[in-house]
């Protein structure tokens, strides 16, 4: 049944995480690529429950058993190629404004479509959980998990390299606001909860039975070529400070409509961060 409501911050929610069967269903039907941007933190959307359907497993659960019920929900998925995805992101990262664009993660700019590639000036694909946290590398599977893939400029992705996330740093070319020191990378303040909910995304999908390492999110930065990926502090403050906008909804709505067929559950319940971890 659809329903309209605003998206309501996680502040509000975390008051009804102990009821989880009462929430309020956040997903969202599929919206025209060329929608207009919303001008607030936090937008109106049309909504299909999912709550009643796809997530009813998880009514009433919190903390591991949460997790363990999310994990097996998500991780029903078809998988794509390391190829597919470049055509993949095209369609769920599409710019608004403008068709032919999509709209760069972590500098905000909005470039061809036509310019995917490793050349200076195009963009390539972001691995948001960074591949060497797992050896993932670009295999089926976590390497090309669009819920972590995002388009990004050549340098900028090789600016963020591997590092884990944190608050400081300096600004660089291209950088949108998003900062980098020697050992961890601020992302601009537009996608911090995007950035965030990509990485406890993978950290439930991504539980060790499927042949792929057991993601997990630490306290610590500097983290190598480990499972883990930092700050947990700070990606939950990220969570919070910037909930899920109209952009965000729609890709994972589209990556649910016509890829993967699995959703981001921290996109459509932010909350459930808090409830986990």
């Amino acid at each position: 049944m659809l329903a309209i409501r605003t998206r309501r911050r996680k502040a509000a929610a975390l008051a009804t995480a102990a009821a989880l069967a009462g929430l309020a269903a956040p997903s969202l039907a599929a919206t025209p690529a060329t929608a207009t941007p919303a001008t607030a933190t936090t937008a109106t959307t049309t909504t299909t429950d999912y709550d009643s359907t796809y997530y009813k497993d998880v009514v009433g659960k919190t903390g591991a058993g949460l997790k363990s019920s999310l994990h097996t929900i998500i991780s029903d998925q078809t998988k794509l190629s390391y190829s597919a995805v470049w055509d993949a992101l095209k369609a769920t990262d599409q710019d608004p404004a403008n068709s032919g664009n999509v709209i760069l993660l972590y500098s905000g700019i909005s470039r061809s479509k036509s310019l995917n590639g490793g050349d200076t000036g195009d963009w390539n694909r972001e691995h948001v959980w960074a591949k060497s946290h797992g050896d993932f590398g670009t295999s089926t599977g976590p390497g090309t998990d669009l819920h972590h893939l995002r388009p990004e400029d050549v340098r900028v992705n090789s600016v963020r390299g591997n590092k884990d996330f944190d608050n400081g740093g300096s600004g660089f070319t291209d950088s949108g606001g998003s900062l980098t020191d020697s050992d961890s990378f601020e992302p601009r303040d537009a996608v911090k909860g995007d950035v965030a909910r990509m990485i406890f995304y993978m950290a439930v999908r991504y539980e060790g039975g499927d042949g792929w390492a057991d993601l997990e999110v630490n306290g610590s930065v500097d983290n190598g070529s480990s499972p883990y990926i930092g700050k947990l502090a700070v990606l939950k403050a990220w969570n919070d400070e910037d909930p899920p906008d109209v952009f965000e909804e729609r890709r994972n709505q589209v990556i649910y409509d016509s890829y993967q067929h699995n959703r981001n559950p921290f996109v459509d319940h932010p909350e459930w961060v808090e409830a986990i971890w």
